[in-house]
């Protein structure tokens, strides 16, 4: 009896302790959407034998990079995905990481070593499908303007739901491009949507069948890089295939 009033007694103390923990998690919660987007900073590469970057099916898919670079890395992504935007090019106050995807550019795209390959998975809502199906089209028209797009894509991003992303704000990013016409584009996503949907789909149940389930995910040589790593996870993973 004594130690069950005891318990009756601690309660009373965590009580307020536990709705400072739930606030807090829902303070978070309405940041990342519970998105499960990458969900470590620095996420350990994992080497199995049940990856193997000569299984990622590449073609069709947007790149930056020679294409015939000895190195392929494949990088899940969503546009709504707030991890994915620091992973590229940082900005994002409460996730305190340095962009890897800017330095792998400058020292192994640039140089020849590395192809980056783009490939969606588009799941956080429907301004992610959406933005997945114009950049398929942008691809397809203007692949020389695909990496510019998709800067511009990163820089004009803001909550996950809502805001920047729908179709009207990613036609008016566009016209800021010099050398795309954005009603081609326009035309060409509702030309071919259900080719380009099945793309996406397919992606997406591409990277969940290697252990992927939400974004970033990378896949180079026999390494999955889960979540938004740390330079030094990539160039590692990179620098023993070269």
């Amino acid at each position: 009896m004594p130690e069950q009033s005891a318990a009756k007694n601690y309660n009373g103390l965590y009580t307020p302790l536990a709705i400072v923990l739930a606030g807090a998690l829902i303070g978070g919660g309405l940041f990342f959407g519970l998105s499960k987007s990458g969900d470590s900073i620095g996420g350990g590469p994992q080497p199995t034998a049940n990856v193997d970057i000569k299984d990622v099916k590449i073609d069709g898919d947007p790149y930056i990079g020679n294409k015939n670079a000895k190195v392929v890395l494949a990088y899940w992504s969503d546009f709504q995905c707030p991890y994915c935007k620091a992973v590229e090019m940082g900005g994002i106050p409460q996730i305190p990481l340095e962009p890897a995807i800017p330095t792998l550019i400058k020292d192994y795209v640039d140089t020849g070593k590395l192809k980056i390959v783009f490939k969606d998975y588009a799941f956080l809502s429907d301004d992610s499908t959406t933005a997945a199906l114009y950049g398929r089209a942008v691809w397809s028209l203007y692949p020389d303007k695909y990496w510019e797009w998709r800067e511009g894509m990163y820089e004009k991003q803001d909550e996950e739901h809502g805001g920047f992303g729908d179709e009207a704000s990613i036609v008016a990013l566009m016209k800021t491009i010099s050398g795309v016409d954005a009603d081609k584009v326009k035309a060409d996503v509702a030309a071919n949507r259900a080719k380009y949907q099945g793309a996406i789909d397919a992606d997406r149940a591409e990277g969940t069948s290697f252990g992927i389930n939400g974004t970033p995910g990378f896949i180079t040589g026999k390494t999955l890089i889960p979540g938004a790593a740390e330079l030094a996870t990539f160039t590692a993973a990179i620098d023993a295939q070269l």
